[in-house]
């Protein structure tokens, strides 16, 4: 029986199992690869390619992301390059629209269809890295004889997801290798250099989009990367990424009503360890009132002349004012 066939029949043995899916992630994809998607393991075509035109209308979407994913692209490949890996940054349809690797590979993994433009979907490919941590929302490795297609089994995928900066999954950043010598061991290696340099990108990301708004770091869990909020002059939130979202309680109903950022610092805090000193909320509350004292003491105490100063409005200085505990004079 040749490798191929041997992997077939493989995958039909476990899905036998009908308790497989539920104890292995990777046993589950087989199966929606098989029954969901109606694929077949020993299907030796190779990825589909997008056209031309959509390749263009793919990278035009993501032009931000893009712009402001070049430098991690950069550092993770002079990180894992050498190995013999290749970068690719895909949608979140799975096609890559940008690519990092070295000339002397490029024939190889042009030929395995780790190349721009080519469906890596799940729907497409069964079981394979940037299809399945798409469809799943999380980072993952698909290891060799973990891909769904036998002509796939000499890969291995290491990839994680990207949020935007909604929160939204918007792309997946992959290191993928056809090398025999790319040990097991090696791999948890990769995946932390893959998963915080996707989280690099979603921050590089969220900060360009929010460029003309004031960034705050939150407190944050280790799981979900950086938690930053974007707030406007008046610290009212208008922008949270993913991380934040999941550690703060941010949705959009609450970036929609602008509730200010320390309102929801402090309804987060209680998540958190109290042995880390000044927590991000007290920082930006004694921040936000010095502002103000500082204002009111240049006025000698005019209200008026202060919110001039700081770019508010009377009513909403006066708000502050009241929240801050402060007099006209600046006074507790």
């Amino acid at each position: 029986m040749s490798a191929t066939s041997a992997h077939a029949e493989k995958i039909l043995s476990v899905l036998n199992d009908g308790l497989a899916p539920a104890r292995s992630a990777v046993a589950a994809s087989w199966r929606r690869s098989l029954t969901l998607y109606g694929l077949d393991p020993e299907d030796h075509r190779p990825p589909d390619t997008l056209s031309e035109a959509k390749l263009k209308s793919a990278r035009e979407e993501m032009g931000g992301l893009i712009h402001a994913a070049q430098a991690t692209l950069d550092r993770l490949y002079a990180a894992v390059g050498s190995s013999g890996c290749c970068v690719l940054l895909t949608n979140r349809d799975g096609a890559p629209v940008e690519r990092r690797g070295h000339s002397a590979d490029d024939e190889v993994f042009h030929r395995w269809g780790l190349w721009v433009g080519a469906d890596w979907s799940e729907a497409r490919e069964g079981t394979n890295g940037i299809g399945t941590c798409l469809a799943e929302g999380r980072p993952l490795t698909i290891h060799r004889d973990q891909h769904f297609h036998s002509r796939n089994i000499g890969m291995s995928c290491t990839v994680a997801p990207i949020f935007d900066h909604q929160g939204r999954l918007a792309a997946a950043l992959d290191v993928s290798s056809c090398r025999t010598d790319l040990t097991e061991a090696m791999l948890p290696l990769i995946t932390s250099a893959v998963i915080d340099a996707a989280r690099a990108i979603e921050a590089q990301h969220f900060r360009h989009t929010f460029s003309h708004a004031r960034i705050v770091l939150a407190p944050e869990c280790e799981r979900t990367g950086t938690a930053l909020l974007a707030v406007d002059r008046d610290d009212l939130i208008i922008g949270a990424t993913r991380a934040a979202r999941v550690a703060l309680g941010v949705t959009d109903a609450c970036i929609a009503a602008q509730r200010p950022a320390s309102d929801v610092l402090e309804a987060g805090q209680m998540h958190f360890s109290e042995t880390r000193g000044a927590t991000a909320s007290e920082d930006l509350y004694e921040a936000e009132r010095g502002a103000v004292r500082r204002a009111l003491a240049r006025s000698e105490g005019n209200v008026t002349a202060a919110a001039r100063a700081l770019g508010v409005s009377r009513a909403t200085l006066h708000r502050k004012m009241n929240r801050l505990g402060l007099h006209s004079d600046g006074r507790a």
